[in-house]
C-alpha cells in the first residue's frame, strides 16, 4: 500500500477488511474524519497507509478499528498509543513532532490531543474542536454577510 501511497500521490490509502482499497487526498486527518463519521466499516480491521501519522490519526485510526498502519512520516508522540492498542505499525522516517510551516513549527492538532490518553479522548476532543472551528467559520459569514 505504500507503493500506491507514492505512486498515485494521495494522502492515504485504505485497504478494508474485504480488500478493497480506496484512496484519498485530502489533508491532515480530513480523510479519517470523513471515514469515522460517515464510512466507519471500511475503517474496521483496515490497514491503511498515510504520509503523515502523529498523535491524532494514530488516535482516530485506532478508534476506527484500523489494525495496520504504515506512515511515510511519524510523530514519536503517536507511539505510545500505538503500542499500548495493539495494532502493527511500520514507518519510513520517525520524527519527534509533525512540523507545519507558519504554525510555530508543530502541528496543532498534535497540541491539542497532547492531554489524551486513549483513542477514544482523541476523537472526542478532535470532534469539539472541529465543531468549535466550525462554529467560528459560520460566526466570521454571518457577520461578514451583514
Amino acid at each position: 500500500m505504500s507503493e500506491i501511497l507514492r505512486a498515485e500521490g494521495c494522502s492515504l490509502v485504505v485497504r478494508d477488511s474485504a480488500g478493497a482499497i480506496t484512496t484519498y487526498s485530502s489533508t491532515g486527518v480530513r480523510d479519517l474524519e470523513y471515514l469515522l463519521d460517515h464510512q466507519p466499516e471500511r475503517l474496521r480491521g483496515a490497514a491503511i497507509a498515510d504520509k503523515v501519522i502523529g498523535k491524532a490519526a494514530a488516535g482516530m485510526a485506532i478508534y476506527g478499528g484500523v489494525t495496520d498502519i504504515y506512515a511515510e512520516v511519524m510523530s514519536r508522540k503517536a507511539l505510545p498509543m500505538l503500542q499500548s492498542s495493539g495494532v502493527r505499525f511500520g514507518f519510513g522516517l520517525l520524527v519527534d513532532r509533525i512540523v507545519i510551516p507558519g504554525d510555530n513549527g508543530r502541528c496543532p492538532l498534535e497540541r491539542i490531543v497532547e492531554e489524551c490518553t486513549t483513542p477514544a479522548e482523541v476523537v472526542a476532543t478532535l470532534r469539539q474542536h472541529f465543531k468549535e472551528m466550525q462554529q467560528r467559520c459560520t460566526q466570521q459569514q454571518q457577520h461578514q454577510n451583514k
